[in-house]
């Protein structure tokens, strides 16, 4: 998928440079763009060549609402890179994610709050390490009840999640202290697939994932396959409206995307949600957190709990 890099010159002063950053940042997600990353100028900010409308991020540039600052911007297309050869030659290395102790409905995962996994892509993972791990055809039972730790190998191509990010993190850590044994989890903006990955070897009987990201969706197909769940994980190319093709409703909703596309596609994650239904969020900072449960309450949801790894935030509705 081909993305446009549009830098973004914010010009006045430097004490309201960072609330200028904010302001524009909201802005520009109404007009299609996806991920930012800030500069000493300003802005960059990153949006699907085949959704880049010069009419409408003009629009919302005229609603900036501070005079004293003019704002503008250069477009070029994002670099191309062999994201696979680099893959390839670094890959990562094993990240430990530890549960934590979570209560939700009155059920609790496992009482200690310890239970942990091992994300590892498979090539870099220590042979005294390996030795000690749980095979991955275990049943995950085995897991909660002996609190030991169990792997999930990630090939990620041309995908967004390996437990690098902070996000990613939060969303394996709660995963780890949901009751999850024989529920049905659906995840949204399923990357590499590790969410519904990680779901399914915790004890959940089905993982249906969807992505906008050709890529994403072939390679969250292919990690269910060297991960011995493909028998139970789905995945499915396309954006929130492909839910409409999908029958029936999930114990468990799963979503770390950014702020802007979660606010937009809340209906459609709550029109998909069973009775007592956990919804599972994150991609969005620690000040997002408002906007977000206050959309969620307007769709019937309440908080359950929140937690935040830097500036980075998750959120558990049900």
């Amino acid at each position: 998928m081909k993305y446009y890099e549009v830098h973004f010159h914010i010009g006045g002063s430097d004490a309201i440079l960072q609330d200028a950053r904010d302001v524009l940042s909201a802005l520009l997600g109404e007009a299609g763009f996806e991920t930012f990353e800030e500069t000493e100028e300003g802005l960059k900010g990153y949006v699907q060549q085949d959704v880049f409308d010069t009419a409408a991020l003009q629009s919302q540039l005229a609603l900036f609402p501070f005079d004293d600052v003019n704002i503008s911007y250069e477009v070029k297309e994002a670099e191309d890179r062999d994201w696979n050869e680099q893959w390839e030659q670094e890959g990562f290395e094993p990240i430990i994610v530890r549960g934590q102790s979570l209560e939700v409905r009155g059920e609790r995962a496992d009482d200690s709050g310890e239970r942990s996994v091992i994300i590892h892509d498979g090539r870099h993972l220590p042979a005294e390490l390996s030795s000690h791990l749980p095979p991955l055809t275990s049943h995950p039972s085995q897991f909660s009840i002996l609190n030991s730790q169990f792997s999930i190998e990630i090939d990620a191509h041309l995908a967004f999640g390996t437990g690098n990010h902070e996000t990613t993190r939060m969303m394996v850590s709660q995963l780890l202290s949901l009751p999850l044994e024989g529920k049905r989890v659906l995840d949204c903006g399923c990357g590499t697939g590790i969410l519904g990955i990680t779901a399914l070897k915790l004890g959940a009987r089905e993982a249906v994932g969807y992505d906008i990201d050709e890529w994403s969706a072939d390679n969250a197909r292919h990690n269910a396959v060297i991960n011995q769940v493909d028998d139970r994980f789905t995945s499915l190319l396309g954006d929130a409206s492909v839910l409409e093709t999908v029958e029936g409703t999930f114990d468990v909703v799963l979503a770390n995307i950014n702020r802007n596309i979660l606010l937009n596609d809340l209906p459609a994650f709550r029109s998909k949600m069973a009775p007592g239904a956990i919804l599972l969020l994150s991609g969005f900072y620690r000040e997002d957190i408002p906007l977000l449960v206050q959309k969620a309450n307007s769709l019937g949801m309440t908080l359950q709990q929140e937690c935040s790894d830097g500036e980075w935030a998750c959120i558990v509705l049900q």
